[in-house]
């Protein structure tokens, strides 16, 4: 099912006009809104005039991660403290989180992007759908409870945390789809098989998204299931959930390019790339009003297909991604960076600068364990005042990062030194 054809479907020189004429728009929006833009294009020399469209995009300045740090929490907000209506932020920053605030008409967009992909997954306002993503400051939980509200469709708000009653309510609410992490649908899936109920349940579709997930992992779902799983992309800098979703077809997730102007940069030179090439993504808010952020690096690796799609839209498909430009992790929906465990290790007296995390999938659920070579004092230390220092590190990393991990000690020189840049990240999931 189409949700809004008019939109999903138009002709590439339909999209690029409705881009070039929103574009122009936000910028002059940014410009006499927001002082930090304003500030960028005039140290580039830039009016809000010089940008007459989509053509002129590669002149605007770049949006980055250490930009919304620099101006926690609303320094980025383009609208008066009253027009705004919400508030969410990041998931696993250290310190302080990326914010994003939303007006009113932010809100009705991102539902309707939201609504977009749960159409796409052939769901409609005959469905009932369960919301097993978390609630609060994370965006997924509201994000797809909207959608599917606008959707039309029955809402269960479950969230996560409670498998035998999200089980229970499953059943004997004939629950049709859900929207949770991909790994915690397959411990869904696993209990379902202990207690015999596969087939008591009505499921039929599953959105999935918040963390990486492989092929091998929908095949598991659907057919443990007997279900179709969609792929759902979003970020909080953007909106949250729905900026992209696959179709039926899995050639890749359709962005929504009349709410986000797509490109893919060269990040070492920070150049544009032509079309269908490999590079970093970048995003830019077309229609946000409360926080539209201009030319945001995602970080994340992979190319867009623009040719109409076998389901008939039009917009542009984002392709499987092949990694990240820097060093951060997603593990279990959660954003991770070397930096944060670094900081907090600094703090602990018996460890040294050399760790290692070691990210990996068993039993269909990421697991962390982080290696930290200890100093010579500690490792002289008996087995009491090592296991005290491992739960030293295991209850500062669960505060810096907000995950238990699984914590190593290393003798000294026990890890590999490096002369040049420090590879501290070891990855075994085979996401990419």
């Amino acid at each position: 099912m189409i949700w809004n054809e008019n939109k999903e479907c138009m002709s590439r020189d339909q999209i690029e006009a409705l881009q070039s004429a929103r574009l122009v728009k936000v910028v002059n929006h940014v410009y006499h809104n927001v002082e930090y833009y304003r500030k960028k294009m005039q140290d580039l020399g830039l009016e809000p005039g010089d940008i007459k469209g989509i053509e002129d995009l590669d002149k605007l300045p770049y949006t980055t991660y250490a930009d919304l740090r620099d101006t926690y929490p609303f320094g980025l907000a383009a609208m008066p403290r009253s027009e705004l209506v919400r508030v969410h932020a990041s998931s696993g920053t250290t310190g302080k989180p990326k914010v994003a605030v939303y007006t009113r008409r932010d809100i009705d967009i991102w539902s309707e992007c939201v609504a977009r992909c749960l159409a796409m997954a052939g769901l409609t306002k005959d469905d009932i759908i369960q919301v097993g993503y978390g609630y609060g400051l994370f965006t997924g939980g509201l994000g797809a409870h909207y959608g599917a509200e606008e959707l039309g469709a029955m809402v269960l708000p479950m969230s996560a945390g409670n498998t035998q009653k999200l089980i229970d309510m499953m059943i004997d609410c004939d629950v049709t789809a859900i929207a949770c992490t991909p790994s915690y649908l397959l411990h869904v899936a696993e209990d379902l098989e202990k207690m015999g109920l596969v087939d008591k349940i009505k499921l039929k579709a599953a959105i999935c998204g918040a963390e990486p997930w492989t092929d091998e992992m929908r095949d598991q779902m659907e057919s443990r299931l007997h279900i179709k799983a969609f792929d759902i992309y979003g970020l909080t800098e953007m909106m949250g959930p729905g900026v992209a979703c696959d179709c039926e077809h899995h050639a890749g997730l359709h962005i929504w390019e009349d709410h986000f102007l797509p490109e893919i940069i060269d990040p070492n030179t920070l150049k544009q790339l032509p079309k269908g090439s490999d590079g970093e993504l970048v995003l830019t808010s077309l229609t946000k009003e409360g926080m539209p952020l201009i030319r945001y690096r995602t970080k994340d690796l992979t190319s867009i297909k623009y040719d109409k799609c076998e389901c008939g839209r039009t917009m542009a498909r984002i392709q499987r991604f092949k990694g990240r430009s820097d060093d951060m992790l997603i593990i279990k929906g959660v954003n991770v960076f070397p930096s944060q465990v670094e900081a907090a290790l600094l703090t602990i007296e018996g460890t040294t600068p050399h760790y290692m995390l070691v990210v990996d999938r068993v039993d269909n659920s990421d697991t962390l364990e982080v290696q930290v070579e200890m100093t010579d004092a500690a490792n002289a230390g008996d087995a009491a005042s090592k296991e005290k220092l491992a739960k030293t590190i295991h209850d500062k990393l669960r505060q810096a990062i907000g995950l238990n991990a699984k914590i190593s000690l290393m003798e000294p020189n026990g890890l590999e030194h490096f002369d040049g840049k420090s590879k501290h990240t070891t990855d075994k999931r085979k996401l990419y």
